[in-house]
């Protein structure tokens, strides 16, 4: 009797003897991936992941270099390089380093803090369009912060840790009206735009009773914006992603199996309840500070997690492909915003003209993904 073609063996008594199971099936590997074996330890290594990171990470460099370009009127590009490598005139450094990119750098952190958010949320509801600014979660936010100004004479915007607040507070509004989190979005979907409505309706309720020097400094914020922001609140941002990031990227390797089916995961042993708790705690806390520090910036989450997993393929959560693109897409538009009119445009408003027609494109494109 043969094996794929190969004579069995006999042993004495004439019985024949059939490999095992485990060494008559193949190793599979995805297409993508290469095995790296250490020892007694293996780790598939993602190439196409690792190639759309590193060209995300090369472009964000490059958009860190025209931001700074762009904010430093009368200043040529080679300078401009110049004083972000340390290498210019003191005072060329200094107008860079200290005056310039430190908003940049702040604009890539709130984008990136977005797109992990949005990744997580769309996988966690099985929707493209559950993302932060959709389900409410941004609008609880915005509503806290704002209230912590009222009667305010100067309309300084709140601390920046207020806005986790008021994304917790709005997502657990969002799920117990849901009823929990479920397999899709649909009940998420639908119960967030009815809390978003209705938060963002006592929030401009709120701005409407105050006097104009407070409602016209706050409203600046409320569409997005990064004027003003440094590393005094930076500093906090950096440091919750250095936390939060790589507790995403284990949550996405979760979630990636609940795309398949509960009962499956469940049998590869996915606690499917912390998993979802987790990954959703995760998505409002990292949303929740990105609009403390940069307002509800619109479209980013929804836009970032769509175009990384365009570019690093449908088979993984691309939760790190999402944060680069979310930080590349808002410096990208921060500086758009001060070189497109006279006056500075917020990144708000540019990612919200931007992101009106991805919307439809998205809409139009994949009826099927948003069902």
């Amino acid at each position: 009797m043969t094996l794929h073609g190969t004579s069995a063996p006999h042993d004495g008594e004439g019985a024949e003897t059939f490999p095992s199971a485990a060494a008559a099936v193949p190793e599979v590997t995805p297409p993508d991936s290469t095995v790296v074996r250490t020892g007694g330890f293996s780790w598939l290594f993602p190439r196409r992941t690792a190639l759309v990171a590193v060209a995300l990470g090369a472009l964000g460099a490059v958009v860190v270099a025209l931001a700074s370009f762009a904010s430093s009127t009368g200043m040529s590009f080679g300078r401009t390089v110049e004083g972000l490598l340390g290498t210019g005139d003191a005072a060329t450094v200094m107008l860079v380093q200290e005056f310039r990119l430190p908003r940049i750098m702040v604009g890539l952190l709130v984008g990136a803090a977005l797109g992990v958010a949005g990744c997580l949320l769309q996988t966690l509801a099985g929707n493209r369009l559950a993302t932060p600014d959709v389900i409410g979660v941004n609008e609880g936010a915005t509503a806290v912060v704002v209230a912590s100004v009222v009667g305010s004479a100067t309309g300084t915007i709140g601390d920046w840790w207020l806005g986790p607040l008021g994304a917790a507070a709005a997502a657990a509004l969002v799920v117990l009206c849901a009823g929990g989190v479920g397999t899709k979005g649909h009940r998420v979907l639908v119960v967030g735009i009815g809390v978003s409505t209705v938060i963002a309706a006592v929030t401009d309720l709120v701005m409407s009773r105050e006097n104009d020097n407070t409602a016209g400094g706050v409203f600046l914020w409320t569409v997005g914006s990064l004027s003003g922001r440094d590393w005094s609140v930076g500093t906090p941002l950096l440091w919750v992603l250095v936390v939060l990031v790589p507790l995403a990227l284990a949550a996405g390797n979760r979630l990636q199996l609940l795309r398949l089916d509960d009962e499956l995961a469940a049998s590869l042993g996915v606690d499917l309840r912390r998993t979802r708790g987790a990954a959703l705690a995760l998505a409002v806390a990292l949303s929740g500070c990105a609009v403390g520090i940069g307002g509800p910036v619109a479209f980013v989450a929804l836009a970032a997690p769509i175009l990384a997993s365009r570019l690093a393929g449908p088979t993984r959560v691309p939760v790190l492909g999402s944060a680069l693109t979310g930080a590349v897409l808002i410096a990208a538009a921060d500086a758009l915003g001060r070189v497109v009119a006279p006056v500075e445009i917020p990144v708000g408003v540019v990612t919200s003209v931007l992101g009106g027609p991805f919307l439809l494109w998205v809409l139009f494109r994949d009826p099927a993904d948003n069902a």
